[in-house]
């Protein structure tokens, strides 16, 4: 199948081309590289456009068959801050790829969705029919997509994946792509950072959460194992299955202070911290029921905390010089 790559540029999505180019699909990467790079495309077809362009879609959606959309805003806080940035990119343009793909009659989608699209939760482990209560404009933008791929099924026959990742960590094997923000936001490559003195020192945000070290917990899926669960999303729309919304995660909770141990472990550097309060809105756990995933994907993930941190650690060293600046193996 030829599947457009919505956000192919990007962390997650350059890693879900190659997923797919190595199962022998072929990818074209369509991307606004506001956020992402254009080496991660390296070796694909690369247009650069907007999802809110619809003409630059019409003129590429008839070559493809599927689509797989990663293309979105994604920083929790900023959502709060500036909810007009991510209705119009997330909604606005989410739609403006729906309306396009349907003109064009490419009627299997893949989203990228988020479990900010449950909000606070009252059980853990999340099963999917947990109620979608998002707390914050980044998971309510993410939601509206998830109902309007719903609303399309119903009416215009389209078919559709929704896959609620947990926390993507970890970088590619090979070493050659990985996770690039700006900022950065996430605790792993911060920890990194840290612990070899390419950054501040890590904040820990609150100590007193109802959890047995105090520190939050959440659920660390590797980037690949992503990359696997959509492609497994693809095959089963490509073999005419039912849609579906399914949780990607590996099923297993890691605190805040054991994800900084694995760290240190990894590299044999400890990682400088303070501790502060806690975020308004962090849940003390968040960890997936991925049983669903398994039972009409096929799809468990295979990687743990260990290969997450190594995969990571590689990638930080050679992302070092990509960004021009020292590489981080003199420490």
């Amino acid at each position: 199948m030829v599947v457009l790559v919505i956000g192919g540029a990007g962390y997650i999505g350059s890693h879900a081309a190659r997923a797919l180019r190595q199962a022998g699909h072929d990818v074209i990467i369509f991307d606004n590289l506001s956020t992402g790079y254009e080496f991660l495309a390296d070796g694909f077809e690369l247009i650069r456009g907007d999802v809110l362009d619809a003409s630059a879609l019409s003129r590429i959606l008839p070559r493809v068959d599927a689509i797989m959309h990663f293309a979105a805003h994604a920083y929790v806080g900023e959502s709060v801050a500036n909810p007009r940035k991510y209705f119009r990119n997330n909604v606005e343009g989410g739609l403006s790829l729906l309306n396009a793909a349907l003109d064009a009659g490419v009627k299997k989608v893949i989203f990228s969705s988020t479990c900010a699209v449950y909000g606070e939760t009252a059980s853990v482990p999340i099963k999917e029919d947990t109620p979608r209560q998002p707390v914050n404009s980044y998971g309510v933008s993410k939601l509206f997509f998830e109902q309007a791929l719903e609303a399309y099924d119903r009416a215009y026959g389209f078919r559709y994946a929704s896959l609620r990742y947990f926390n993507a960590a970890g970088a590619d094997e090979s070493g050659e792509i990985g996770e690039l923000h700006d900022p950065e936001t996430h605790l792993i490559p911060l920890a990194l950072s840290a612990a070899v003195g390419a950054g501040p020192q890590l904040k820990i945000f609150g100590n007193d959460y109802p959890t047995p070290d105090g520190t939050c917990i959440r659920d660390y899926i590797h980037v690949n194992d992503l990359a696997s669960a959509h492609v497994k999303a693809l095959d089963h729309l490509a073999a005419g299955n039912d849609s579906l919304a399914v949780n990607i995660g590996t099923g297993h909770g890691y605190s805040v202070q054991e994800v900084i141990s694995m760290v240190e472990r990894v590299i044999g550097k400890p990682v400088p911290r303070t501790m502060g309060p806690r975020r308004a809105g962090d849940p003390p756990r968040l960890v997936a029921d991925s049983e669903k995933a398994g039972a009409l994907l096929g799809w468990k993930a295979t990687r743990g905390l260990d290969d997450i941190v190594l995969t990571a650690w590689n990638w930080m060293q050679r992302a070092e010089k990509l960004r021009g600046g020292e590489s981080v193996q003199k420490y």
